[in-house]
């Protein structure tokens, strides 16, 4: 069982925030396999199978920076390894639209990835990282609080499908496989 969570803020303010891409995805996900999701104490989460593979699709109802809450739960009760522990979230140092897959690493300043590594403890999981690019002028938590500029939304519609894909690709076939294709 693959357990595939996307970081975001919970509530309808920051629903299409650039801080939202995780659900963003999520969302893709499960309307595209037909996953209904059901209300725990600290997220969402819908059961199903992608590509032919048990998933869980998870969605945290707290604020970022205590998403590793619930991923915690969710790994134990479900009895599922950091190995097959998928996180989609946001990344300010990559351009807008950019997609990149990895296995393990820091954090990189991400208050919802830094959680998790703190709650599970382990760095060693895989992520799915979607550019949202930086702006001048303006603080990161700010930033990533803005909705989409217009002239992003084609770019961002694009990056999501490709994020949708390289999940896909990773639950049927691996990461390395998938790193190798989207990467």
């Amino acid at each position: 069982m693959w357990a595939i969570i996307g970081l975001g803020n919970y509530g309808g303010k920051y629903s299409k925030t650039r801080h939202n891409l995780g659900f963003m995805v999520i969302e893709v996900i499960a309307g595209n396999f037909d996953i209904d999701f059901h209300e725990k104490k600290d997220y969402l989460i819908g059961k199903g199978s992608v590509g032919g593979h048990n998933v869980l699709l998870i969605e945290p109802l707290t604020f970022m920076n205590l998403s590793g809450n619930a991923v915690k739960d969710v790994l134990r009760k479900f009895n599922v390894t950091s190995e097959n522990l998928i996180v989609i979230h946001d990344d300010l140092d990559m351009g807008a639209g950019k997609l990149k897959i990895r296995k393990n690493g820091s954090s990189g300043g991400h208050r919802g990835v830094e959680s998790i590594i703190q709650s599970i403890g382990t760095k060693e999981f895989i992520r799915v990282k979607i550019g949202i690019g930086r702006e001048p002028g303006i603080s990161p938590e700010t930033y990533v609080l803005k909705k989409f500029r217009k002239d992003e939304l084609p770019i961002i519609k694009d990056a999501i499908q490709r994020a949708v894909d390289a999940v896909t690709a990773i639950v049927s076939g691996g990461a390395a496989k998938a790193m190798n294709k989207f990467n």
